[in-house]
């Protein structure tokens, strides 16, 4: 066990755990992708046509798109802002795999030798690398020179990733922080019928398939983590998750200031769309519908951790089950 300023105990893992690392690992050698091999990226089927109408952001779906002054624009402008925007959250996706992967690798060189967390782990970062590659190569694809992270996150990027392999438990609850919005938001777009251009669906059904191991791997990784903790260090936890939670989503989908100046959006609307206005906050408490299952299932949901979701405006429903559909929106589609 590991506590949660990184110190290795020698307290074995339950066997449970170690047979679902086991299992991930060999998930990992037999069913894999790449990036190279699995896209077709000069298929004429694949070719990306930059009037697509299916670049417009959905309503449903994206906060942003769901604004009266996006969808009162002209299709040729509504086509051109919703491809900006999705090339820029592909390069701010690719950017948050290079920070897990930092704080990863930090973390994994503490461990004694025959650790099988060690083994997965490498696993893992060797896929988000072909992910880092596939993001890259359809933002080139986009043709639309987007700069990803907004700066002071850039700023700061290399420092969280280092910081995060000796807070590791925290690290984790920042991984699942990014994977989730994402891998929810990949998902809603699959389960309405992919209206997104086919070359950028194909590297959703990618990633989606592979982060269904990492999303797994970070929610055992914390229940192993957590059962050798103190009770003060279960209370910060309590306050990190949520934090955690809502920091990353504004990181991942809140544009940077060049969107906003580029496009001319007025400061009503960037209020309204992130995070003010009722569409945005209904998506922003659907991106995490898991997250808070998870926290009261580690124990997190605490009074004070339950006022810390509730502070940050991402309290509500938890998820029955690992990847419930969101039912607002399909009702709203």
């Amino acid at each position: 066990m590991a506590d949660i300023q990184g110190r290795v105990r020698r307290d074995p893992f339950d066997q449970g755990y170690l047979d679902v690392l086991e299992d991930l690992s060999d998930g990992s050698v037999h069913r894999r992708f790449d990036p190279y091999l699995d896209i077709d990226w000069d298929s004429p089927e694949l070719a990306l046509d930059p009037n697509d109408p299916r670049w417009v952001l959905p309503a449903t779906l994206d906060s942003l798109g769901a604004t009266q002054w996006y969808r009162d624009l002209p299709l040729e402008k509504r086509i051109e802002i919703g491809k900006w925007r999705m090339a820029n959250t592909i390069k701010v996706g690719a950017a948050f795999e290079s920070i897990l992967i930092r704080g990863m690798m930090q973390y994994i060189m503490k461990l004694p030798n025959k650790s099988p967390e060690f083994r997965y782990c490498l696993h893992e970062m060797t896929e988000e690398c072909n992910h880092i590659q596939m993001f890259q190569e359809l933002v080139n694809r986009i043709d639309v020179d987007v700069p990803g992270m907004r700066k002071r996150f850039r700023r700061a990027s290399p420092m969280i990733g280092v910081l995060g392999g000796y807070a590791h438990v925290i690290l984790f609850m920042g991984i699942l922080g990014g994977e989730e919005p994402i891998d929810h938001y990949q998902k809603a777009i699959m389960r309405h019928g992919g209206q997104v251009p086919p070359l950028v669906l194909r590297t959703m059904e990618i990633h989606v398939a592979e982060e269904a191991r990492h999303i797994s791997f970070a929610h055992e990784f914390l229940h192993a983590h957590l059962q050798g903790m103190t009770k003060r260090q279960k209370r910060i936890c309590a306050f990190a998750f949520p934090l955690a939670m809502r920091w990353l989503v504004g990181e991942i989908f809140t544009p940077p200031k060049e969107f906003f100046e580029r496009f001319e959006v007025p400061r009503e609307v960037k209020r309204e769309a992130f995070w003010r206005g009722p569409a945005a906050r209904a998506l922003l408490n659907d991106y995490f519908a898991e997250m808070r299952a998870l926290a009261d299932d580690l124990g997190l949901m605490t009074p004070f951790g339950k006022l810390m979701w509730k502070v940050l405006k991402i309290d509500g429903h938890k998820a029955r089950y690992r990847g419930e559909p969101t039912r607002r929106a399909q009702a709203a589609a």
